[in-house]
């Protein structure tokens, strides 16, 4: 990695200033008037299209995630883009379908909505689920991201970044509540788009331009449609398995939802679910890409790698000029940013609203926005005691704790997906796929981490050798199954309490409003179209052919 010169300190420096500027102006706004536990969770309820949209792109872009997808793109190509493409559909399912519903409801947090649907005992499981799968996994993943990038691209001692990083972004997310999140990540979504597309229009340059990319990398490395057999990107998996997952991220994840639940009203939550989408199609073309770049760029001995994770610190490092070395980090950073001030504020969000006002129903205002600034603050130092025992995790079990949100997201996804479309399913059937669905997946994940200890003739090997997306739409299957036959099979709920929050109730009401939505209806349209003409585009057809 070359080092940073003085130009590039000045403008990661004034990225920081920008940011922390932009924190002061959202918390003084927190602190006009009366704040309640609407303005410091769901700022308001009052944000625009815009600042929705750039939020839900840059709370789900972090470092990692930056480093993986050009990483993976390096190692086997532009298949790993799948995830991201069908994301943009799934942002229009989240705002067409959920979205209604969330906002009607008028509910904080996900598993509240659980609750008004289902029981309590649905609300208490993904609320316990939630808490304990975002300090296990986004909080310590972002911390560990955020040191990495600060060793790798700034030279920097990898506690002291962690430690910069926690305490920077908790100071704000503390201050400022979702309405400093918010706002910070609309200006962090720029900064990491502007420094993305600078190494993907240097990279390019490099190898010679598009064409040349396209001829030097190959079929195989620029095409999304993998073969059924492929270990890890199977065109099955992408179009059973893969939409699952998304479902339960995008369209049932405090962490994304939140978001939504801080909109305007109904039309700016669709229009910044779709701006999200458009802006989901981009990753391609300015994370991925740049991976594959930098594999041709090795093939040309233009470029050293010594692992395929290492492919956009070394492009940053070798090609990139002064001063956009600097945006670049700067880039880098806004991305780990964003993301951990997301997850503080949700996990805060969750503790304080389905925790503590489960247990303290007549909590005032007041209490419940100090309750949510001590989760907040009491996240920031695990985050901190975090840092040191990072090092003692053995890769197992680091993987181990990166794949239990994978593998307990078909039963969430079922619960919520199949409960808007009928009235009858009930609390029974909820609790049955959900805690069925647990099992499963835990079991499949103690057995996958054990595989090489199995018999490989044996039923059980087979079972711990599915590909993890076929093995999501299998678990979504069954746990569908489940939640619809206990259901069946036991006393229906009231319909007063269940028919506002189902489809039947809805129709109606959607169909009556269909001329009001002819903008969000274009611009859905035009997303859709998009995705098509990629996968088209990046298939047997197009690039790859």
């Amino acid at each position: 990695m070359a080092q940073l010169t003085g130009l590039d300190w000045t403008l990661i420096a004034a990225y920081f200033a920008l940011i922390f500027a932009g924190a002061g102006y959202a918390t003084w706004r927190e602190r006009q008037g009366r704040e309640t536990s609407t303005d410091y969770f769901l700022a308001g309820r009052n944000s625009v299209w815009f600042i929705i949209g750039a939020s839900l792109f840059a709370s789900n872009i972090g470092s990692e995630h930056l480093v993986g997808l050009a990483g993976t793109g390096a190692a086997t190509g532009v298949a790993v883009a799948q995830f991201e493409i069908l994301a943009a559909l799934i942002l229009l399912l989240l705002g067409w379908f959920f979205a209604p519903f969330y906002l009607r409801s008028g509910v904080f947090t996900m598993p509240e909505f659980l609750e008004r649907r289902y029981s309590p005992a649905a609300r208490w499981y993904l609320a316990v689920i939630s808490i304990i799968g975002y300090v296990l996994t986004k909080i310590s993943v972002t911390i560990f991201a955020g040191g990495l990038v600060f060793e790798a691209l700034m030279g920097i001692d990898f506690w002291t970044g962690a430690f910069v990083v926690v305490v920077a972004t908790g100071l704000y997310t503390i201050l400022g509540g979702l309405r400093a999140v918010l706002i910070t990540d609309a200006m962090q979504m720029v900064v990491l788009l502007f420094g993305a597309i600078a190494v993907t229009v240097i990279g390019l340059n490099a190898v010679g331009g598009w064409n040349e990319l396209v001829a030097a990398a190959g079929p195989e490395f620029m095409t999304l449609w993998k073969p059924v057999t492929d270990p890890n990107f199977p065109w099955t998996g992408i179009l059973l398995g893969a939409p699952i997952l998304g479902i339960w991220y995008w369209c049932t994840d405090q962490f994304i939802v939140q978001r939504v639940l801080a909109a305007r009203n109904l039309s700016e939550a669709r229009r910044g679910t779709v701006f999200a989408g458009f802006l989901k199609l981009l990753p391609l073309f300015i994370f991925v890409i740049p991976g594959v770049i930098a594999y041709v760029l090795v093939q040309q001995g233009q470029l050293e790698l010594e692992v395929s994770d290492h492919a956009l610190p070394a492009l940053v490092g070798t090609l990139l000029p002064v001063g956009l070395r600097g945006i670049v980090v700067a880039g880098l950073l806004a991305a780990l940013m964003s993301s951990l001030s997301s997850v503080f504020n949700s996990t805060s969000t969750l503790i304080t609203w389905d925790v503590y006002k489960k247990i303290r129903p007549d909590a005032s205002e007041q209490r419940l926005v100090w309750v949510g600034r001590i989760s907040t603050g009491v996240l920031v130092i695990f985050g901190l005691l975090w840092i040191p025992l990072m090092g003692l995790i053995s890769g197992t079990l680091y993987v181990y704790l990166q794949s239990v949100q994978a593998y307990i997201a078909p039963p969430i996804a079922a619960v919520f997906l199949l409960g808007l479309f009928s009235a009858r399913l009930n609390a029974h059937g909820a609790m049955t796929a959900l805690l069925a669905g647990f099992v499963i997946g835990m079991s499949r994940l103690v057995l996958e981490l054990n595989k090489a200890a199995l018999n490989p003739d044996g039923w059980v090997f087979a079972f711990a050798d599915i590909n993890f997306l076929h093995f999501a739409a299998i678990l979504f299957a069954v746990c569908s199954l489940a939640l619809v036959l206990v259901s069946v099979l036991t006393p229906a709920q009231p319909r007063e309490q269940v028919e506002p929050l189902t489809l039947r109730m809805a129709a109606p009401d959607r169909i009556a409003r269909m001329a009001q939505w002819r903008v969000e209806i274009i611009l859905s349209g035009l997303l859709a179209a998009a995705v098509l003409a990629i996968w088209i585009y990046f298939s047997g057809w197009g690039v790859a052919g």
